[in-house]
């Protein structure tokens, strides 16, 4: 009896890779702690914000501008390097190119957002990408969660409820602030949803330096357009962003992003607000009350829970796109 041929990669749904990232195999070791690194020094971003002489656009358009050379020279120097875009590729060259403009838009959304209102509004609003993110995972894998990881999507909006909730504040004159917070949120789950995708045929770095790219003119732009003082005289704070913020802390996050399930990238997004309340306590000498350090608990607890995974298979992402035969490029 003859046996029909596996399907083709091009044949794959978005939902059917998508699903593969939910096994058992699919948190692999590195990778999680790729995650976990990449938002540790992504949380110092705010701080850094802070410390530039720049306006709040500006010190976002400098972290992209000196991260791009390094990224796209790395990419260019190694091995697996996408070629310029041809026919068969124009669809993941515009998943790069309008990622590259909603990560800008997160970025001017959110440094705008914090000079606009409390940190624990911008941080509570500006992590909503934790929850969109997994629910978009759900949505196109038609998979959701197993009863632990369940267990840990709770957990942790409760622990983030007790890190942000405690020092929330209704007020008027942070409206506009929230509101940009809400937005860079948003914005910066589209981002992940479209890297995502990307992260499925072409390796982390060249992913990262092209979308990157995509990024500069916008936000130069938008800071022109606000008025902003774009030139520093003090260049550290802005050389620390770019280093520690795009090239490390998104160059680890592209990485997990082709392995890991949207859940656990969105749950590990909540290290930032633990850090970023370390951050307070050592720095501004912001007190620790005790449901800060039961939120801290519950999220850390989620990161473990979520971590065990699903049983079913992984696939690990394609390595390079040049390689790829006809009927495994991306249509």
């Amino acid at each position: 009896m003859p046996v029909s041929p596996p399907p083709r990669k091009s044949e794959l749904s978005e939902r059917d890779r998508l699903s593969d990232r939910t096994g058992t195999n699919a948190t692999p070791p590195l990778a999680f702690a790729a995650v976990i690194l990449a938002n540790v020094a992504l949380a110092f971003g705010p701080l850094l914000v802070r410390m530039a002489d720049t306006g709040p656009v500006a010190s976002a358009f400098w972290r992209i501008t000196l991260a791009a050379p390094v990224l796209v020279l790395v990419a260019l120097v190694a091995p697996a390097r996408p070629r310029m875009p041809d026919k068969r590729q124009m669809g993941l060259w515009a998943l790069l190119l309008v990622g590259g403009v909603a990560f800008a838009g997160d970025l001017g959304a959110w440094h705008l957002g914090i000079r606009q209102t409390t940190m624990a509004n911008a941080t509570l609003f500006g992590n909503s990408a934790t929850f969109i993110f997994p629910l978009y995972g759900f949505l196109v894998a038609r998979s959701w969660p197993s009863r632990m990881q369940g267990i840990a999507l709770i957990l942790a909006a409760v622990g983030a409820g007790l890190l942000m909730g405690r020092s929330y504040q209704v007020d008027p004159r942070h409206l506009v602030g929230d509101l940009l917070c809400v937005l860079a949120g948003v914005l910066y789950a589209v981002y992940f949803i479209l890297m995502s995708r990307v992260r499925f045929a072409m390796p982390p770095i060249p992913a990262l330096a092209w979308s990157t790219l995509a990024s500069i003119v916008p936000l130069l732009l938008f800071a022109a357009a606000l008025g902003e003082r774009v030139w520093p005289d003090h260049w550290a704070p802005l050389i620390l962003l770019a280093l520690g913020s795009q090239i490390i802390g998104q160059g680890l996050m592209m990485y997990a992003l082709g392995l890991l399930s949207p859940l656990i990238v969105g749950i590990a997004l909540l290290v930032q607000p633990m850090v970023a309340t370390a951050i307070g306590w050592l720095v501004y000498g912001e007190t620790l009350a005790p449901p800060d350090w039961v939120g801290v608990a519950m999220v850390a607890v989620a990161l473990v829970l979520v971590r065990r995974g699903s049983p079913q298979r992984a696939t690990q992402p394609v390595a390079n796109p040049d390689d790829m035969d006809d009927e495994r490029r991306i249509k």
